[in-house]
This record gives C-alpha cells, structure tokens and sequence, in this order.
C-alpha cells in the first residue's frame, strides 16, 4: 500500500486519531488482473497516563538485561555462600 493522506485529530472521546487513506491492491489467485480499493486505515493512540521507562524496545531490552543481571549475581551470591 502507497499513503496518499495523513491526517490527526481528536475523537469525540478525548482519543488522538491517524487518518490514512491509501490504495491497496491485490490480485485474486489464479486472475492476472489486479484490484485496486481506497481505503480508510484510522490507527487509535492510547495515551499511557503512568509511561513506562521501558516503553521502547531499547527499553524491553535493557530492562530484561538487567533483570538477568540480577539473576545471576544473586545466583553467585548464593554459590560463594557454601
């Protein structure tokens, strides 16, 4: 699919909305001739009210990093304690 329009702007219940209007084309299996539609695609923005420090996936990443981290000092932790 190719955008052809972006447009943002608020719903009537407080949300942010991406408009984008765009063609999609496909072909039916088996026919050589292709189909083209407008379409609509309307993406909802959620607002987080709390935003996480590991929103992104850098974020994913380093937080479970860290988490394994802290598994294995505690892991050697307990071994040296023998």
């Amino acid at each position: 699919m190719q955008a052809k329009k972006e447009e943002e702007e608020g719903n009537g219940q407080g949300q942010l909305e991406k408009r984008v209007n765009t063609v999609e084309y496909w072909t039916s299996a088996g026919q050589g001739q292709e189909q083209r539609n407008n379409v609509q695609i309307v993406h909802h923005v959620h607002p987080q009210s709390h935003p996480s420090p590991y929103a992104t996936s850098g974020g994913v990443l380093a937080g479970a990093a860290a988490a394994i981290a802290n598994t294995l000092q505690s892991a050697k932790d307990a071994i040296s304690r023998k």
